[in-house]
């Protein structure tokens, strides 16, 4: 791979750079074209599925700036424009200046790297730039089967590109634990006031979904608490008997995407069955449904439960998808760069392989687009230049690569 100055900067690598067109739809018309997996189920409200794409769609020029790489579940900017990511398998690297990783930064934890678990999202803290912390969610191996837990390190870089992690300290465990490879979520979302948003998943099957409805289960839910693991003292449910203190909002289902607003506000996109990917706004003590109510349907066709798709004291997404695009990685774009998609959410597509830029207007969703990068996304970022950076897979594991979107 041809060496960079910079990762930022604009030379090409080894992929070279390509012009994403258009897409071939008219504006207007949904991006989304395929049929649903749930024709009979009708959105609540207009506008809340299949969005018309916008009257002009902004030409993307695709970049590969790193490749080659283990295979990611997340990344994020460092303050001198390295990215620092994770390794599913449970490895932590620095990529350099040439685009390529460092190496393993040690005093990771263990990990759970079986099915989708593994090494998830990292976050830094809100003043990292003086304490170097760093937030990390993982699958853990305990006792009584494992679970998504959140930790704490300095990262301490070294001048081989590497360092290691010290003061490494387990802050937050999701209880209970459960023998099972599936849904660990999980995404790190920090609040303007330094409050941290921690989503997992309910562990998928049968019997553990439906306790994303118990708030003596952390199941299923997001949660809020301070940098060192304590529910935060306004908390809904912090002073109820039999709830959990530190969750925020339950009923979710498999939340990989979530991000804060211009106006600080945690939004989030799960996983649906099959059909019913959801974009929320959640809010404390609010009910998001599953798996009670959901729009989509089983993986084997059945209905989901009974079927229900609105219910009293139960949220509706702000939007939904069916067929799904299986989000992963999500963020908020403020930027000049791209001043088309300026306010728009940007959220990572596994199966849609792309991103789907979501163009808000009063809190809904005005129009939604999608660039086609052919690849799996695990994770997006903007960088400190106004690029979008976009983490792809290979499903079942292999090499991922970073791409740079920018403007054409």
């Amino acid at each position: 791979m041809k060496r960079l100055p910079h990762i930022l900067a604009g030379t090409m690598l080894s992929l070279g750079v390509a012009t994403i067109p258009a897409l071939a739809q008219q504006a207007g018309t949904p991006a989304e074209t395929q049929a649903p997996n749930a024709p009979d189920q009708q959105p609540a409200f207009t506008g809340q599925t299949r969005a018309p794409q916008p009257a002009q769609v902004v030409e993307i020029k695709q970049e590969v700036v790193a490749e080659g790489l283990p295979h990611l579940w997340a990344m994020e900017f460092l303050p001198d424009g390295r990215m620092l990511v994770t390794a599913k398998q449970g490895a932590m690297h620095i990529i350099g200046e040439d685009g390529k990783p460092g190496p393993e930064i040690a005093n990771v934890p263990d990990v759970l790297a079986d099915g989708q678990g593994g090494l998830l999202d990292v976050a830094l803290a809100p003043d990292y730039e003086t304490s170097g912390k760093i937030f990390f969610s993982f699958a853990e191996p305990r006792d009584d089967g494992n679970g998504t837990s959140v930790a704490s390190a300095r990262l301490v870089p070294d001048d081989q590109g590497g360092g290691s992690l010290e003061d490494v300290s387990v802050i937050f465990r999701q209880t209970p634990g459960y023998d099972g490879n599936k849904h660990f979520g999980s995404r790190l979302a920090f609040g303007p006031e330094g409050q941290l948003y921690v989503t997992v998943g309910e562990r998928s099957d049968a019997e553990p979904r439906v306790q994303a409805q118990d708030l003596q289960s952390g199941l299923g839910k997001i949660f809020r608490i301070t940098q060192t693991g304590e529910a935060l003292p306004d908390n809904p449910f912090v002073v109820q008997e039999n709830a959990q203190p530190e969750i925020w909002s339950l009923g979710h289902r498999n939340l990989q995407s979530a991000t804060v607003d211009g106006q600080g506000r945690l939004w989030t996109v799960e996983h649906g069955p099959k059909g019913g990917d959801e974009l929320n706004l959640p809010e404390p003590g609010k009910n998001y449904g599953w798996p009670e109510v959901t729009y989509g349907v089983e993986y084997s066709g059945a209905k989901v439960g009974d079927g229900v798709t609105q219910m009293a004291n139960t949220e509706q997404p702000v939007y939904y998808w069916d067929p799904v695009i299986a989000p992963s990685g999500m963020a908020y774009y403020d930027a000049d760069a791209i001043p088309e998609w300026k306010g728009a959410f940007l959220v990572g597509g596994l199966v849609s392989q792309g991103v789907v830029v979501l163009h808000m207007e009063n809190d809904r969703v005005k129009h939604e687009e999608r660039v086609d990068v052919g690849a799996r996304i695990r994770d997006v970022k903007v960088g400190p230049d106004g690029a979008v950076y976009a983490v792809t897979e290979q499903r079942g594991g292999g090499n991922s690569t970073i791409v740079k979107l920018t403007k054409g």
